[in-house]
């Protein structure tokens, strides 16, 4: 029987002292988390999810002996979570709000992550701020505030609804993406971010947009590994809605790229 699919998700981060949490207990420590709905996404399609923590040289551990590249060769595929903003200075450029001013540390091991999964061959998806990351990641940059910098744009997060909140998405024909809903133009799907890309990476592609304010909604790399990501959240769909995006279609595709690489491996 063939074992199933090792399944890195990159880790979650939280800071001691962070507003309004806690400051007692467990608050007090660093802690690396992965959330629940991404790890059952993962394990509903047959793979083991395994949180890598953070161990990159600038990061808020030490380094040890065992790297990111060490678990870019034990592990199958990478998901990336969604989570805090991506740091403008990760883009070259500096917060306009204070409230923006991201998650240096963990882009920086998220970053050296990736190019760590990439260097092995497996294959990389990214969730909500993953989509981001990659992107400025491979040169790309972002808009700090959707709201403040797209007079034109829809509501890409409503307060208090979180995945509740909904907007539609249009394929770009032709695309990978594309090819995994035939027949399908245009689709609804959750949206809880307020930071979206502003200039597309050299070699990434845009397979969705906002029809409405043109927002890029999921991309992917030209290059010859298998690196994708998607603005919404798959792992909140509700198999039970059928007015939203079944999503499994996605996650079928990125676990058939890292089996295929584990096959050709073998």
């Amino acid at each position: 029987m063939e074992k199933p699919l090792l399944i890195g998700v990159s880790a979650r981060i939280h800071y001691p002292g962070a507003a309004g949490m806690p400051l007692a207990g467990v608050w007090t420590k660093t802690l690396h988390y992965l959330e629940q709905s991404v790890a059952h996404w993962v394990l509903s399609g047959g793979a083991m999810a395994v949180m890598v923590p953070v161990v990159d040289a600038t990061g808020v551990v030490q380094r040890s002996d065992l790297d990111l590249h060490d678990y870019a060769q034990a592990l199958d595929g990478l998901v990336l979570q969604g989570g805090n903003d991506v740091a403008p200075e990760s883009y070259g450029e500096a917060p306009l709000h204070a409230d923006w001013e991201g998650d240096r540390v963990r882009d920086l091991y998220e970053m050296e992550l990736i190019r760590a999964f990439v260097a092995a061959g497996k294959p990389v998806f990214g969730i909500c701020r993953g989509l981001q990351l990659l992107n400025v990641t491979y040169g790309g940059t972002l808009l700090q505030d959707i709201h403040a910098q797209h007079s034109q744009a829809v509501a890409h997060r409503e307060l208090g609804k979180y995945e509740n909140h909904h907007h539609r998405v249009e394929f770009v024909p032709g695309t990978q993406l594309a090819g995994l809903f035939p027949g399908v133009v245009q689709a609804t799907t959750n949206s809880i971010h307020h930071q979206g890309i502003k200039d597309l990476a050299p070699g990434f592609v845009a397979e969705a947009h906002c029809p409405e304010d043109g927002v890029i909604e999921a991309v992917r790399w030209s290059g010859a590994s298998y690196v994708a990501g998607v603005q919404w959240h798959p792992e909140f769909h509700d198999p039970e809605d059928p007015h939203t995006l079944d999503d499994t279609a996605i996650l079928r595709d990125f676990l058939s790229a890292a089996r295929a690489v584990r096959s050709a491996r073998a």
